[in-house]
């Protein structure tokens, strides 16, 4: 009854505008402003909304940024993936803006409405530029099956105030990107993802000792990685790639045959044995610090160094790691006064003249010297 009552007040207005763009919607304010939320077809979003992103250093010339290299092909890898294995996926709704003048809204009380677009009308871009120009390609290609029965939301800024537009788009910008940690622990239970969540909780030297929230670890507290440092760690340990995703390994054959390597490592490693084997609840907070400056492991750079060292001891045909090789590391002095990491890993710090205070060298080249010398060093 409610629907035949919903559709014989509707039907009016979908006659008279039907050589128009028409989109129920939701009218509410919010900033001093009007604004209004329209679903839209993935097969309309091409024609309805456009990017008018800033050219030539010059921040008049449009209402965002420039498009970033390489992230609509991201986001379309992740849709499409998504689709394709039949997988939820999710965008974040969309922001445009529109001068009211150019658009009909007819206004059906308690907020909802109908929001009528010409055909020679388009939505400007305020926030999603990105996520609509790799909706549009999917859409329009060859794999637009996957999508073209899905729905995008847009909130829609009543605005005609070009510099209000852009102050708009400043706005939005302001909220703080996710940690890398935060997206692992809420991440899919495969691939490097489901493997460093387990290891977490199976290696007695990451147990309770991993900030699975922010970027790095507190200094006055006792954790001493973050998820991301782990996925490092099994990213290269598995393809010697940072950022491999590792799609194709066995979440749970993987995560044990490396717990099982990792915890022989800590153990039989004389800078780790006791850090390991203490529960985080009786390390104490200077313990940890000393652990963190004294010793390579103790830092972000010396876990992806292990897992670079741990890569030359994997099997990937028997899905193993040679047990001997891993004790050959673990015999290795880790200390950073230890000769062996000077010039990669570890270098004098140039600033300070009353000491030989170390510091840790960040970068891909100086693991990159590193492995070289430890490789040399064992006869690898």
């Amino acid at each position: 009854m409610v629907v035949i009552m919903l559709d014989s007040l509707l039907k009016p207005y979908l006659n008279k505008y039907k050589s128009q763009r028409c989109y129920p919607g939701l009218i509410f304010k919010q900033g001093q402003r009007t604004m209004l939320q329209i679903n839209v077809p993935a097969t309309e979003i091409a024609n309805l909304l456009q990017a008018k992103p800033l050219t030539a250093n010059n921040p008049d010339s449009g209402k965002d940024r420039p498009e970033i290299k390489g992230h609509v092909e991201e986001i379309k890898d992740y849709v499409i993936e998504r689709a394709s294995n039949n997988e939820p996926w999710l965008l974040a709704t969309l922001t445009a803006n529109v001068a009211p003048e150019d658009i009909t809204v007819i206004e059906l009380g308690q907020g909802f409405c109908l929001v009528i677009i010409p055909h020679d009308v388009k939505l400007d871009v305020t926030d999603g530029q990105h996520r609509i120009k790799a909706i549009s390609e999917v859409a329009q290609s060859t794999l637009g099956a996957l999508i073209n029965e899905d729905y995008f939301p847009v909130n829609l800024i009543l605005e005609s105030n070009f510099r209000q537009c852009q102050i708009d788009f400043r706005d939005m910008a302001q909220a703080k990107p996710v940690d890398k940690s935060l997206l692992l622990s809420f991440g899919e239970a495969s691939g490097r993802t489901g493997i460093t969540n387990k290891l977490i909780e199976q290696v007695s030297m990451f147990r309770g000792k991993i900030d699975r929230v922010k970027k790095a670890p507190d200094k006055k507290g006792k954790l001493i990685y973050t998820s991301n440092y782990i996925a490092t760690l099994v990213s290269y340990a598995f393809a010697d790639s940072q950022n491999d995703k590792l799609d194709d390994f066995s979440v749970e054959e993987c995560s044990q045959v490396l717990a099982e390597c990792l915890n022989q490592f800590f153990s039989e490693c004389i800078q780790t044995q006791q850090i390991a084997q203490t529960s985080v609840e009786k390390l104490t907070v200077d313990e940890v610090n000393s652990f963190k400056k004294e010793c390579l492991l103790g830092v972000s750079m010396g876990i992806q160094f292990l897992g670079r060292m741990l890569y030359y001891t994997y099997d990937k045909t028997k899905n193993q790691f040679d047990a001997s090789k891993v004790s050959e590391l673990a015999q290795l002095d880790w200390s950073r006064d230890n000769q062996l990491w000077r010039g990669s890993l570890v270098r004098v710090d140039p600033k300070n003249t009353k000491s030989d205070s170390n510091y840790i060298v960040f970068g891909s080249g100086a693991v990159g010297d590193a492995v070289t010398v430890v490789k040399a060093s064992l006869g690898w």
